[in-house]
């Protein structure tokens, strides 16, 4: 009846006052009027008025890819093309692909703008436009804007308004598929109006059911109930999800069919009464009832089932006269019975699937008969129509599956797409500098895989999503991949319970995204300066070191680390103690740097010598190269992972021992862990290829130390406890620290089983004479100990000490290679190389090789200059033997001197650091002791106090912290104790420890921590990063963040991520091996109105940008302020989107999961619940605000 009603206007719109005529000379004597025999009788007459005039202009009243598609079947066609845009897709592709294009519903709110019907045909009758494609979406299926068409005299691409009516009202259609025989869902007979009614169908028929938009689909006001308590909340927002996306808010209510698939088939229909299918799509991979995979044909469909449900399909059709492109759609349970549940009367998202399979292009078919034209003339006979192979569509949109598939938003930094054989691409905004809105769907590429059966089409699309790089804006594409790589899927045996009952879909491989986060880093350096504070004006150098010539593809030759893995800790000290001549440690990996240039060097540096020394100086005794002070500067400063650093050193020097400093039970640290922390650090550092640990404490305390020599020797580790030196031996008045004192120090610890002994003399205050008498004085009592000795060379008298320290009888002594010695640094390798050659105790060391490894660090140096410390230090210094400044902290000091505005007064603070020694009780000095030192000279000068002033003011003074744990016991107890009445004073009755201060901490909980992390940081933990984070906790925050936004810095070469590229500069950087990034700098833009600059690269050839706020300019400028991250109570947008309803207000209380906002976005509504139970103490939203991802809302206090 629908179809002969339309017949008859089109009837009346040919013959206008012929049509009475027609009826007279064809009303037949004596029975009631045909008008079906009518009609064909004036068909066969009037053929060619009842055909509509040829389409020669189309506006497609849509956006997006959609359009696109429409727009290039019309140029195929020669049909002129008009495109509608709202000002928020002033920049959007789809209006640059039609030949005209205009703006619509200026200063309405984005969607609204697209359904703002009178001003679309406005546009349309005043350019010309004869026929009007809806699309999908919007108002594709708004029976009053196919009306309005109608109306204007315009052709619309559809059905008829009645049907289109009939069918986008649910439960019209429902009772329509009832009357032509089709079976149905048990649901509602009309909308539902309310909670209660819903609460009562509940009741009647049972849970589960679902919620779905009258007026509309693609999940959007969709939910499933399983609770009747939960009826109330998900009607009120189906009902406002179903009101924002289709303009109504009508829901109906349906019995919910578990483990379903979700079948439905593709028709077309003539205006002559012609249906045909275009065989089935399973649609049964949704997430939020949305579809996200769809595959043509159904795979493993019976035929009997697939003959009955398009025959359902066409019959349903036929019966309600359906015309043009349509959908219709069932469930089919696990027992082969199928339900009708909607008609879609418009072309679908994934029509393309069916074009592929079938050859047929839907969008040209419809054009054509919406034309008039039959499908027989269009060659689209049932009998025409034949499988051919299988497709699969996969919709890849801007949503973070990670974090529940949350809509993003942003500029789109980076686009490639996958490509070749079997692969169609449909979208609009995919390209380089593209903005994702928050205002409209986020579906970004349709991408579609075309081969001869199911496996085949899901290995293309596997292989073409893995060719995907988009960096800007966070992706699905891990999803897909995962959904793609599942067996199950590959199989074809899917439902829509798919996605819900694999959880592993979404555990994803993070994307690394290498090279669009160095330029972020390295337009970050240029427009906000360097991401390492630089101490000095000093610019770094702009060569590239040489390294020396080191053979290829040629073992190193052995060396003593192929001693101790082949006879173990204690076998490899006997064998150091038999062996004839001197054995070097070389400190040019870690102390040298660390004294010279405040710790800065990077693995970069050090990676590129290491083959060198490997296989030049196989004969050292050890390389110190990990532990102390560049644990945290790695992670603080370089950012960079120290264990990565230990692994690769390890790789590359496969023949020497590593040595490393572990300050007893502080670990790595300067504050007291747990004793598992310290064992499980231990246990990890000889796992990822540590050898030997000096351990010492900085106040010679036994306890501290000894925890540390058992966690090394649980380990395997070699263990070399340290005797931390001050004052001076070969002095007699000084009676504090005299040989006594070291040769009973020294029996503790090989009492407690140290397979080395060492003399660690932090300061550079062991004379040739004090070193003699020490030395040999342990010899004598130990003979069978190797001794090691540790010095500095600040005062310039290092090389005679460790000549001396070798006649005397040590085994080992430290040296640095020429270029990186001296001052504060240690003693100089190819003077101690130089002076024993040719003697009992030569070292068996190439001075050759010295030089050559010398130069390169000639010119590595140069480039940390920022870090220099010859800008403040010219020369060795005497007074050392007075203050008795270690040569790691002197550089330091000097630095901190300056920034505290105290670089004309250093001499005062060097002079002061003496007398703040005395006042804590003249203890040695090595990091932490003698950061506590430090911070007391430094504090004293600051405010003009003399040591007696100190102890007259002690408790009305606010001391550093460090001088306060110091007195609280929290480093040790000190040689000969605190001083008192001084400690008291200053502790004003503080918390005391007596003990080890480790001892009473409770084991960490890594568990506990690895979980916290991972929460935080959205990621998987690795098991050195929780080490990191066990002794560093906000440092490694830090730093994964920092890795996380910026990549792996530590791969570009040192001027490079110390100043950042200059304009028109090219530079390489392997980011690993056999992977080569070629980038150019080319220019940095215009502040723009966000506070951000546009850095221009090129990146293997092709342009890249990156926006990159600027810090100094954007303190001028107001912007919302962003959530806490980490504080559990600062609650940030989870998505870019507006507020639209606020459940709470300040000094509410709240409980942990009660909804407080709601936010919608990309025409998807989220409720954000309260992270934690509490009172809310502020806000920063109000409704209808818009938001950015991460924006603060409110705190929870």
């Amino acid at each position: 009846m629908l179809r002969l009603q339309r017949q008859v206007t089109k009837i009346h719109q040919a013959t206008g006052n012929n049509l009475t005529q027609v009826i007279l000379n064809h009303e037949p004597k004596g029975r009631p009027f045909q008008y079906n025999q009518l009609f064909r009788t004036y068909k066969s007459q009037t053929s060619q008025e009842l055909t509509n005039a040829p389409i020669k202009k189309l506006l497609v009243a849509n956006r997006g890819e959609i359009a696109i598609r429409v727009f290039r079947a019309c140029t195929e066609m020669n049909i002129k093309t008009v495109a509608i845009y709202s000002e928020q897709d002033m920049m959007h592709m789809h209006r640059q692909k039609a030949d005209e294009s205009y703006l619509i519903g200026k200063g309405l709110p984005p969607v609204a703008a697209y359904l703002n019907i009178p001003e679309i045909i406005h546009i349309a009758k005043e350019n010309g436009v004869d026929a009007v494609h809806p699309g999908y979406g919007f108002l594709s299926e708004r029976s009053d804007f196919a009306q309005a068409c109608v109306d204007a005299g315009i052709n619309f691409i559809g059905p008829s308004p009645e049907v289109v009516r009939k069918m986008g009202d649910k439960v019209e259609a429902r009772q329509a598929a009832i009357e032509a025989g089709v079976p149905v869902v048990p649901g509602t007979d009309g909308p539902v109006k309310s909670a209660e009614e819903a609460i009562q169908f509940c009741k009647d028929h049972g849970l589960p059911v679902i919620f779905k938009a009258a007026f509309g689909g693609g999940g959007r006001g969709m939910r499933v109930v399983r609770e009747l308590d939960e009826i109330e909340e998900n009607f009120n927002r189906a009902t406002s999800e179903a009101l924002t996306a289709f303009g109504n808010g009508s829901l109906f209510l349906e019995k919910f069919i578990e483990r379903p698939r979700h079948i439905e088939v593709q028709i077309l229909g003539d205006s002559h009464g012609n249906v045909i299918h275009l065989y089935e799509r399973d649609c049964s991979v949704q997430r939020r009832h949305q579809k996200v995979v769809e595959i043509a044909p159904a795979p493993h469909l019976d035929p009997a089932i697939r003959d009955r449900m398009t025959a359902d399909a066409v019959k349903l059709c036929r019966h309600v006269g359906y015309e043009n492109a349509g959908t219709v759609e069932f469930l089919l349970d696990n027992t082969g019975n199928f339900f009708f549940i909607e008609v879609n009367a418009r072309l679908q998202v994934e029509h393309t699937v069916t074009e592929e399979v079938t050859g047929v292009d839907l969008v040209q078919s419809q054009i054509r008969i919406a034309e008039g034209h039959k499908l027989e003339a269009l060659k689209l006979a049932q009998d025409n129509i034949k499988l051919n192979g299988c497709a699969i569509q996969c919709r890849m949109t801007t949503e973070d599956p990670a974090k529940q598939f949350q809509p993003d938003t942003g500029r789109i930094e980076v686009f490639r797409s996958g490509e070749g054989m079997g692969i169609r691409l449909d979208s609009a905004s995919a390209f380089a500098g593209a903005i994702v809105s928050p205002y409209y769907d986020s579906l970004l590429v349709k991408i579609i895989a075309k081969a001869r059966d199911h496996e085949s089409a899901g290995a293309k699309m596997l292989r073409a999503l893995r060719e995907f790089r988009i960096r800007g804006v966070k992706t699905n594409i891990p999803f897909l991949l995962n959904v793609l790589e599942n067996e199950t899927f590959m199989s074809g045996a899917v439902d829509t319970y798919f996605i819900d009952e694999n959880p592993q879909l979404f555990q994803f491989q993070q994307s690394q995204n290498r090279a669009q986060k160095l330029l972020h880093y390295m337009g970050q350096v240029m427009v906000n300066g360097p991401s390492t504070p630089l101490a000095t004006n000093l610019e770094p150098s702009a060569i590239l070191p040489t390294v020396p010539e080191v053979p290829v593809a040629k073992k190193p030759p052995s060396g003593w680390r192929d001693i101790l893995i082949k006879e173990g800790p204690e076998g490899f000290a006997k064998k150091v103690r038999q062996h004839n001549g001197l054995l070097l440690m070389d400190t040019t990996y870690r102390d040298a740097h660390q004294s010279l240039l405040a710790t800065r060097v990077r693995s970069y540096d050090l990676n590129r010598i290491s083959p060198y020394t490997a296989h030049n100086f196989n004969n050292l005794f050890s390389l110190e190269n990990w532990g102390g002070a560049t644990f945290d500067v790695a992670l603080r400063f370089l950012h960079e992972c120290p264990w990565e650093r230990l692994d690769t050193l390890r790789k590359l020097i496969p023949n020497i021992p590593f040595q490393m400093l572990l300050r007893g039970a502080n670990a790595v640290g300067y504050t007291n862990y747990p004793d598992n922390v310290v064992y499980k650090f231990c246990d990890l550092a000889v796992k990822h290829g540590m050898d030997i640990f000096r351990i010492f404490d900085s106040l010679n305390y036994l306890p501290n130390i000894k925890v540390g020599m058992e966690a090394v020797g649980n380990a395997g580790g070699v263990i070399e406890a340290a005797i931390s030196y001050t004052g001076d031996v070969s002095d007699p008045t000084k009676t504090k620290y005299n040989l006594k004192y070291y040769e009973d120090l020294a029996g503790e610890l090989v009492k407690a089983g140290t397979h080395i002994l060492s003399i660690k003399d932090m300061a550079g205050l062991l004379k040739p004479k004090a070193a003699h008498l020490l030395v040999s004085s342990l010899r004598d009592k130990f003979p069978d100990i190797p001794i090691h000795v540790h010095t500095h060379d600040t005062a310039g008298a290092g090389v005679a000490a460790m000549l001396a320290a070798a006649e005397a009888g040590a085994d080992v002594v430290d040296v640095a290679v020429d270029s990186m010695s001296g001052m504060t640094s240690q003693p100089s390798m190819g003077a101690v190389v130089a002076a024993l050659e040719r003697t009992d105790l030569d070292t068996g060391i190439n001075l050759d090789n010295v030089s050559a490894y010398s130069a390169y660090w000639e010119q590595t140096r140069n480039l940390y200059a920022p870090f220099e410390c010859c800008v403040t230090m010219k020369s060795g210094n005497s007074d050392i033997y007075i203050n008795e400044i270690p040569g790691g902290q002197y550089t330091n000091l000097q630095f901190q001197a300056f920034s505290l505005g105290l670089a004309d007064q250093f001499e005062e603070v060097k002079k002061m650091y003496s007398i703040a020694n005395k006042l804590l009780g003249d203890i040695p000095k090595v990091t932490p002791s003698s950061k506590v030192v430090g911070d007391m000279a430094q504090f004293m000068v600051q405010n003009k106090l003399t040591a007696e002033m100190v102890e007259e003011r002690a408790e009305e003074l606010s001391f550093p912290s460090s001088v306060v744990e110091y007195f609280q016991g929290l480093l040790g107890l000190p040689p000969g104790g605190f001083p008192e009445p001084l400690r008291s004073k200053i502790l004003r009755g503080a918390k005391t420890f007596d003990e080890r201060p480790g001892a009473s901490l409770p084991p960490l909980d890594f568990d506990a921590l690895k979980s916290s992390l991972e929460e935080k940081h959205g990621k998987k933990i690795s098991e050195v990063n929780l080490m990191s984070a066990a002794l560093y906790p906000s440092v490694t925050d830090n730093y994964l963040d920092f890795i996380d936004k910026y990549g792996p810095v530590n791969t570009l070469d040192t001027r490079m991520f110390l100043a950042g590229p200059n304009v028109a500069q090219e530079t390489e950087v392997e980011i690993e091996r056999g992977k080569t990034l070629s980038i150019k700098t080319l220019a940095v833009g215009d502040l723009n109105k966000n506070g951000a600059r546009e850095v221009f690269f090129e990146l293997n050839g092709q342009l890249r940008s990156v926006l990159i706020k600027d810090e100094e300019a954007m303190k001028e400028m107001h912007f919302h302020p962003k959530a806490i991250k980490g504080v559990l109570g600062s609650v940030g947008a989870p998505m870019p989107g507006e507020i639209i309803d606020i459940k709470v207000k300040v000094g509410d209380t709240v409980k942990k999961g009660q909804p407080i906002v709601v936010l919608s976005a990309m025409k998807m509504e989220m409720v954000v619940n309260a992270p934690m139970a509490g009172t809310i103490k502020g806000m920063t939203i109000t409704k209808g605000m818009k938001l950015e991802g991460d924006d603060h809302m409110l705190d929870i206090e």
